[in-house]
């Protein structure tokens, strides 16, 4: 009888788990609390809430845990930002504090590269004007 092959590990393991995603959320929020044209999108005072959101998004996108899922049901991305403009020069500036975040994580460059990859789509996905 053979051993079963060993198993990848998902990329959220791979590249460190919530601490990684926390950083990346992080580092882009700072961003975003300063940004005259994506802080109002966010109508909460603090933006704790929105990052955690983000946060937890992100790390089940990726294959951590499902507490996005559990907590919130399904994404819903495009529904869920429909109440805000969406358009071009939003969706730049939230590519620009992304790209700042995910540049200082440090990540390997396949690693890097395949969540810039994701995250960019993402935002082309998501504009609505």
């Amino acid at each position: 009888m053979t051993a079963p092959a060993p198993q990848e590990p998902s990329f959220f393991d791979a590249i460190g788990g919530e601490p990684t995603f926390r950083r990346l959320v992080d580092k882009f929020y700072e961003g975003v609390a300063t940004d005259p044209l994506l802080r109002p999108m966010y109508p909460e005072e603090d933006l704790g809430p929105a990052a955690d959101r983000l946060t937890l998004f992100l790390m089940q996108y990726w294959g951590g845990p499902n507490t996005y899922s559990s907590t919130r049901g399904h994404p819903r991305l495009r529904m869920r930002h429909a109440p805000f403009v969406v358009d071009e020069k939003a969706r730049d500036a939230w590519l620009e504090h992304m790209r700042n975040a995910v540049d200082s994580l440090g990540l390997p460059q396949a690693q890097h590269d395949q969540l810039w990859d994701y995250l960019e789509r993402a935002a082309y996905f998501m504009v609505n004007a």
